[in-house]
């Protein structure tokens, strides 16, 4: 192999490594998942009457978020919200979609959210849920 051949090899091998270094770092989604209802709900109680709480808890482990690709045909990720509805996921750069897991079954309705990812930033996609309770 003649010398030019040789550092032109070099040269070819070192770039492709350096461009596999120079991945993009992920960027993250985070958001809220709100859980909503027209009106509250009555809670019915053994000893008496039923009672409409001011405040109840809302259970975000039922309702899992599932992040799809941008033409919504292959889940990407998957998010469960905390105890106060918040969500936080790693993701590359890219167009996705945010969904719940089981939307179309029931009740349930939210509307699915398109958002874009870019290296090293954050974005915000909060969704709204409503569980269909009347």
């Amino acid at each position: 192999m003649s010398n030019g051949l040789w550092i032109c090899y070099v040269f070819l091998v070192v770039l492709i490594g350096t461009q596999a270094s120079l991945a993009a770092p992920p960027g993250f989604v985070e958001g809220h998942l709100n859980i909503v209802s027209l009106k509250e709900v009555e809670l019915a109680h053994d000893d008496g009457p039923p009672v409409t709480p001011k405040a109840y808890p809302k259970n975000y482990g039922e309702y899992p978020l599932i992040i799809l690709s941008k033409e919504g045909q292959r889940e990407v990720a998957r998010a469960t919200a905390d105890e106060r509805g918040n969500f936080r996921v790693s993701l590359s750069p890219g167009n996705y979609i945010l969904d719940i897991q089981g939307r179309g079954r029931g009740p349930v309705r939210a509307k699915p959210q398109p958002f874009t990812v870019a290296s090293g930033q954050t974005v915000r996609v909060d969704m709204d849920l409503d569980t269909g309770i009347r």
